[in-house]
């Protein structure tokens, strides 16, 4: 009788722990959909991957991941989640339509296609399913079998002025003005309050050059979506057209009011801005269009005719000499260079413009003569846009409309949009030893290896030691307490010469005020009287890399390198990059389990070029830590560099789904590329 007490007992027990658990994961499921909900969809992948490792077999939580992964661009992972998702439940409809979209944005339209017919099995008189697979077929322009998708979607939905529009967009791709005309008309008929009927007849009456008319309508469509930035773009064109400047300048600061990084916005506006003289006005919209792109040569090209105008010589001429490196037979950019350099006290170099455009302008008569085409663009003088993506420089002057293809280039960054934020595309750093690191915007664990850990709880140090790629800036109070650390350690070096950690805890405190020369003396003091000091080791290739780094920084700046000494200086480089390689292989060779010195040395190994022993390392930090978010992300970008890139976006989705959130950005990048 009392066993059978205790087992019952034990058995209650058990229950109540599988509920507790069961309630866990569907109090985080619960948040991870609040946090899609709020857009946040950075923390809800955290959310999902919890649920993910403690229930790996349900659909769910791959779905809605791969709904936070489409949100944030990256539609290769989100495809992967998907197929997961469909494994374990394949008769949910939902999962089709995502991961059609998002191999319909793959430019997949195949497989997308596939998609879009097994979620209508499921859900016959889905519209927005029929108009994507339909979207589909007009990218890989099937007008006749877009004809007849769209047959069949009005046999039950007649009245849908979405469908119409489509019906407008097909007519017009054939030439077929009339019968768009005809079913943007039927559009407007079946949906007189919606915003988007009126916008799409505007754009096809301004397509005939009726502007009063399209003004008219895109009127309409802002009375009803006074928020919509793309309206007011579209009306600003029209405007130009009719060669209201002043007013399509108003519907520029109207679009940027309500998307503040609307890069076309901004350009067109400091063009019109130029026209009307508002030169510093016109400066101040081309620098943030230099903010958000720096590589945009037409807006550097016209900021230089304006700071040329304005009397900022120097700043032209820098403009002016970027834009020639990226565009070496820009005759104007030679012509307004030479000119710059005249105001400058520049003789020489005006000279020498000015040698360039003779002989450019002798070399075209020659070919002129012998028959050959002129190598400058013949443009058309009647056009007044350019497309966003033709980056002929000789129409730097030309307002810019949107492309077809890609009307939502231009989105505005909200909250989760993490991949809308610029990030430079480079590796991530290396990491260090350090007492401070940066708080992150979601509270990532800290990197952990248990040797330090083990260091760190002997009390040694001042502080305990962090292991980050991310060190933070100190605040006044901070550096002061470190040069007092400095002068104390000083005193008890002197006392006691042999004592390694003093010396290791100067050279930190060496680090954090930025004296790289003086922390790599202490470190070599260190491994002279003890050779087997991995953590020393790992300091001094950190300390190393960064007193490397600082004089190439510093160097460039100074300018002036003497072209005789490349050769030495390459060399020397070479000779610092092994010294450093040469301190991460004694610690691995030490600590054959520390991921963070594979994934440095693999660092090295790509800024030495040698990208085929920086793979090797990288995927061994991996091996050792599957959830090394950095190294995949900087396998991912050595992959891409080296041409492979759907294998480097797969590891950059990796490392989105892993933390590191930056690369949504980097994915999103390379996809707009």
């Amino acid at each position: 009788m009392r066993l059978l007490r205790v087992l019952s007992l034990l058995i209650l027990l058990a229950c109540s722990l599988v509920s507790k658990a069961q309630l866990n994961i569907d109090h985080a499921m619960m948040v991870g959909r609040n946090a899609l909900y709020f857009e946040d969809y950075v923390l809800s992948i955290r959310y999902f991957n919890m649920v993910i490792g403690a229930r790996p077999r349900l659909s769910e939580p791959y779905f809605y991941r791969a709904l936070a992964k489409y949100n944030l661009d990256d539609f290769k992972g989100a495809a992967d989640d998907l197929t997961l998702s469909i494994e374990k439940n394949p008769y949910v409809s939902r999962s089709y339509q995502l991961r059609g979209l998002c191999r319909a944005y793959m430019e997949q339209y195949d497989s997308a296609e596939l998609d879009f017919k097994k979620a209508i099995h499921y859900e016959p008189q889905n519209i927005a399913v029929w108009n994507n697979m339909i979207l589909c077929t007009m990218q890989r322009e099937q007008w006749e079998k877009a004809d007849a998708l769209l047959d069949s979607v009005q046999l039950f939905a007649p009245r849908n002025a979405d469908i119409h529009l489509m019906r407008m967009q097909v007519s017009m791709k054939r030439g077929d003005t009339i019968a768009a005309r005809r079913w943007v008309e039927n559009a407007v008929r079946y949906d007189k309050y919606s915003a988007n009927v009126y916008q799409a007849r505007a754009m096809l009456m301004a397509q005939m050059e009726k502007y009063d008319s399209a003004e008219v309508d895109i009127d309409r469509a802002i009375e009803l979506m006074p928020d919509r930035s793309g309206y007011y773009i579209n009306r600003a064109l029209i405007r130009y057209y009719r060669e209201n400047l002043r007013g399509a300048m108003d519907d520029y600061d109207m679009a940027l009011n309500a998307d503040p990084n609307n890069l076309l916005g901004y350009y067109n506006r400091g063009l019109l801005r130029a026209q009307v003289g508002d030169d510093n006005r016109a400066i101040e919209d081309f620098d943030n269009v230099l903010k958000m792109d720096e590589s945009n040569t037409l807006a550097r090209f016209n900021r230089a005719l304006l700071r040329d105008r304005t009397g900022d010589i120097q700043g032209a001429i820098s403009d002016y000499s970027a834009v020639i490196d990226e565009y070496p037979n820009f005759e104007y950019g030679y012509q307004c260079r030479a000119a710059a350099r005249r105001k400058f006290g520049d003789k020489k170099g005006a000279e020498d413009d000015e040698t360039w455009l003779l002989k450019r302008q002798i070399e075209q008569y020659n070919n002129a003569r012998n028959g050959k085409a002129a190598a400058a663009d013949s443009l058309q003088q009647d056009e007044k846009v350019r497309k966003s993506s033709d980056k002929n420089v000789r129409k730097y002057n030309r307002v810019v409309v949107a492309d077809d293809s890609n009307d939502k280039k231009y989105i505005s960054t909200y909250r989760g949009k993490v991949q809308n934020r610029k990030v430079d595309v480079q590796l991530e750093p290396l990491f260090v030893l350090s007492y401070y690191e940066k708080p992150h915007e979601i509270g990532e664990a800290l990197q952990y290896y248990k040797p330090i850990a083990d260091f760190n709880s002997r009390n040694l140090l001042s502080a305990p030691l962090l292991l980050t790629n991310d060190e933070r800036s100190l605040s006044e109070s901070e550096v002061q307490r470190h040069f007092d650390n400095i002068d104390t350690t000083a005193k008890l070096i002197s006392d006691n010469p042999e004592n390694i950690i003093h010396r290791m805890s100067r050279a930190i405190d060496f680090c954090l005020v930025q004296d790289f020369s003086a922390a790599l003396n202490d470190l070599n003091e260190a491994l002279a009287l003890e050779g087997e000091l991995w953590p020393v080791y790992f300091m001094r290739a950190a300390v190393r890399y960064k007193l490397f780094e600082t004089e190439k920084l510093n160097e460039s700046i100074a300018g002036g390198v003497d072209v005789s000494a490349v050769g030495n200086k390459k060399e020397a480089t070479n000779i610092e990059y092994h010294l450093i390689v040469s301190d991460l292989t004694q610690v691995i060779t030490l600590m054959p389990d520390f991921a963070h010195a594979y994934y440095n040395r693999a660092n090295i190994y790509v800024k030495m070029g040698d990208y085929k022993s920086a793979m090797v390392d990288y995927g061994e930090a991996i091996n050792i830590n599957p959830e090394f978010a950095e190294a995949y992300f900087n396998r991912g970008l050595t992959l891409v560099f080296q041409g492979k890139t759907m294998e480097g976006i797969a590891d950059l989705s990796k490392a989105g789904e892993l933390g590191l959130y930056s690369a949504y950005n980097i994915i999103k990048r390379f996809k707009d590329k």
